[in-house]
């Protein structure tokens, strides 16, 4: 199979991860995962070093030309409560692992003169209650994205990102308890009228991923049923 139909997914065992990985396995894309379970690379990808090794392990079947960074993590909590431990965790896997991933795959993508970065961030990355560590980290790999943008282009590369609104997930449900008013609130406010589903979003990423995309870069398409324009009624 050619290398450009390689595609190397993090945190790919559940979720938004699952549903692109399934999705480009439809479309014809070798894919490879990294996460602490599931059926590809074992890795705790909040360890640099273990980080390494397990993207060393990807590109033993070859260079690896597209790359969807959506591991991430999630430490809801009020500013007066957000501590500097929350902030590391954050930075270190949902933006350093990203920028080690983007590393480790850049010279066969540079060399194939082709490749397709996609961020999986979040409409958080506007503003969000309770989300001050999450929304700093996801809109840094907004910035980052765009810096990748500007540099990479010349290479046949793009960088873009995802900006996923309310998805049903285990992620999304652990953050947002079902019974929680502010919970019942977030759906109530989606025009659509209905919680996304990580297939929403998989669609999203593969467009991205395209060979035929590549006009776009260093752009954010929010998947959020409507949310990011404004509350309805308003």
């Amino acid at each position: 199979m050619s290398t450009k139909q390689r595609v190397l997914i993090t945190g790919g065992a559940s979720g938004i991860g699952r549903a692109t990985a399934e999705r480009c396995r439809t479309d014809g894309c070798e894919v490879i995962t990294i996460d602490r379970e599931g059926d590809g690379i074992i890795a705790d990808l909040s360890d640099p070093a273990a980080t390494l090794a397990a993207l060393a392990e990807a590109l033993q079947g070859g260079p690896i030309t597209r790359l969807v960074n959506n591991v991430g993590i999630v430490r809801p909590g009020r500013i007066e409560d957000q501590s500097v431990v929350d902030l590391e965790a954050a930075v270190s896997l949902n933006l350093r692992c990203s920028l080690q991933c983007v590393q480790a795959l850049l010279p066969g993508m540079k060399t194939a003169g082709f490749g397709r970065i996609v961020n999986i961030s979040s409409r958080a990355a506007l503003g969000k209650e309770l989300r001050t560590v999450y929304a700093a980290t996801k809109a840094a790999l907004i910035g980052m994205m765009k810096v990748w943008a500007l540099e990479l282009g010349e290479h046949g590369i793009t960088a873009n990102a995802i900006g996923p609104g309310p998805i049903r997930t285990p992620l999304f449900e652990k953050a947002n308890p079902p019974d929680s008013p502010l919970t019942r609130a977030i759906i109530e406010g989606i025009p659509v009228r209905r919680m996304g589903e990580p297939e929403d979003v998989a669609h999203a990423v593969a467009f991205l991923l395209d060979a035929r995309s590549g006009f776009v870069t260093g752009q954010t398409l929010y998947v959020c049923g409507g949310m990011t324009v404004g509350a309805a009624g308003s």
